[in-house]
């Protein structure tokens, strides 16, 4: 069905929003128009900082805390939302119009199980019954092939991987079947084998109910699988506007272009000989969060040397964090040991030393729950220098402005913000430059590229190739993102259910025959067509069916 026979669901005009900084309202979207139609995805695409999640919140009449809607013209199914009063809006949220944010982690109340909280909306605005509301969960959850579906629901939020709980959000602003949602990076977080899954069933709700959506991603492969059409921006404004396979063939605008060459970074600078000792050793690790539970690893073997980054990847639950968790000391394992430079540490990281400590340290995904919001950028870097080598007055300062210039950041323009002031990718420097402030051997990076979009992401890999050549140091690199894979790493360690399945060399690993499992990863990455899905679907069920993400 063409465009022109659809119901017009949303028609945004000249639409401008102000933010609040520096004591006074700056624009950050500039007059920005789109309709979207019943039964039709929008993809809005574009680097940080280019207002697609302002404008995706805007669709539903709200501006994010700092925001005001300044002008233009917002109307839903007819009604103005620019206009109408917050009693009005609040009928159409969470009803008629649904969010998924993309961390789910951040929007999932811990004290309350997931059918609970699925079944909260549904409860409020009459929709359904409690009782009606659980069974529709279950329902849900089966067609998102979350495992035990009819059990997983009653488990608290901390209680599933993020996988399981990003699966769960979708399901939840299902809940009501909306006439609109707003996909707010939805799959960022999920490994590629899960991704297809809740692509599949977001299109299928998307046909089954002619809902339409707003799908806002840096991920240009996944659009182009959801998008009837794309709109790319940048800072606020439309840089390019049109169908999918006409921007996917025949871009116009050379900002567009540059969306699509990224991603070519490749390390060039191969890795020094292993040296005879590894920096890091996990030998036989068998762990488990409680004992009555089966084991989360199951002797889990391999090592990690100086001047290497080790990529370890897998589905969501697959045991990739898990394993972080057991060499940081937070959980201990049952079995087994980890060997830092040829010496066991403690499996408790309360009975390591200070410089043990010191060695091995972490950057996580989500920038915005690793650094405190209270404290200036000074204060967040500054800390591990005291802490762990004692720094104090001028020797801390010159330090402190010797990490920033490491980062590609000026310190006189950021050591005395806060990190709200910041964008993601300079939030994640901040992190790198913290983690660099204990001067480690050994870095975890925890998905650190996932929640940026590509071109920050691709900065952020070369800063850190560009740091291990410098400092030495060592990396293990969890991702699910195989492009990443093929930038930066020299091993790969592929894991499922908790155990290690294949691991080797990036050459050997991406060469055929492979594992059956890495195959699966291997042909579950996204490409730049609008039938790669169809075509994997169509594949897979020629075999026998999908096989199912199950963590």
């Amino acid at each position: 069905m063409s465009t022109d026979s659809k119901e017009l669901l949303l028609e945004i005009t000249n639409l401008q929003i102000e933010g609040f900084s520096d004591e006074q309202w700056h624009q950050i979207v500039k007059g920005v128009d789109l309709t979207l139609h019943r039964g039709e995805v929008l993809g809005l695409i574009g680097e940080s900082g280019a207002g697609k999640s302002t404008i995706g919140i805007a669709a539903m009449g709200y501006a994010k805390p700092g925001c005001r809607i300044h002008g233009g013209s917002i109307r839903f199914d007819g009604m103005e939302l620019t206009t109408a009063s917050d009693e009005e809006k609040r009928k159409l949220r969470g009803s008629r119009i649904a969010y998924v944010a993309q961390s789910a982690a951040a929007s999932f109340n811990p004290a309350h199980t997931l059918i609970d909280q699925f079944s909260e909306t549904v409860v409020e605005h009459g929709i359904n019954s409690r009782e009606k509301a659980y069974e529709d969960a279950k329902e849900l959850y089966r067609k998102i092939r979350m495992p035990n579906p009819d059990d997983i629901g009653f488990r608290y939020p901390h209680q599933v991987s993020g996988g399981q709980l990003q699966r769960a959000m979708t399901a939840m602003a299902l809940s009501c079947r909306p006439d609109l949602i707003i996909f707010d990076e939805p799959t960022t977080a999920l490994d590629v084998t899960t991704q297809i899954e809740v692509l599949m069933t977001i299109r299928d709700i998307v046909e089954q109910f002619n809902t339409a959506a707003i799908y806002i991603t840096h991920d240009l492969a996944v659009v182009a699988q959801m998008a009837d059409h794309i709109k790319v921006l940048r800072y606020g404004e439309t840089v390019e506007d049109a169908d999918t396979r006409t921007m996917l063939s025949d871009p116009e605008e050379d900002y567009t272009k540059s969306l699509w060459a990224v991603r070519s970074f490749r390390k060039e600078v191969e890795a020094p000989a292993p040296e005879p000792t590894p920096i890091l050793r996990v030998e036989s690790v068998t762990a488990s969060y409680t004992r009555s539970l089966n084991p989360v690893l199951i002797d889990v073997d391999f090592e990690i040397h100086r001047g290497h980054t080790t990529a370890v990847v897998g589905e969501s639950g697959s045991g990739k964090s898990t394993t972080a968790r057991v060499i940081t000391g937070l959980l201990p394992p049952q079995k087994g040991a980890v060997f830092f430079d040829g010496a066991p540490l403690p499996p408790d990281y309360r009975k390591r030393s200070k410089d043990q400590l010191r060695q091995v340290q972490m950057i996580y995904q989500m920038a915005d729950t690793a650094v405190n919001p209270r404290h200036k950028i000074r204060d967040i870097v500054g800390r591990p220098l005291s802490f762990y080598l004692d720094m104090q007055g001028e020797e801390k300062e010159k330090r402190l402005r010797d990490l920033m210039e490491m980062i590609e950041m000026d310190p006189d323009l950021f050591l005395d913000r806060f990190p709200s002031e910041l964008s993601g990718g300079q939030k994640q420097r901040i992190c790198i430059a913290k983690a660099l402030a204990a001067e480690p051997a050994f870095i975890i990076c925890d998905e650190v590229t996932s929640a940026l979009d590509q071109l920050v992401a691709e900065g952020i890999l070369r800063l850190l190739d560009r740091l291990q050549q410098e400092l030495n140091l060592a990396y293990m690199f969890i991702t699910h993102d195989l492009a990443t894979v093929k930038a930066i790493a020299d091993e790969v360690i592929v894991m499922l259910e908790g155990k290690v399945v294949e691991q080797g060399s990036k050459t050997d690993i991406f060469a055929p025959p492979h594992h059956e499992y890495t195959e699966l990863l291997l042909s579950s990455v996204p490409e730049m067509d609008p039938d790669w899905m169809d075509r994997v679907i169509e594949e897979r069920e020629q075999k026998g069916g999908m096989i199912a993400a199950g963590n």
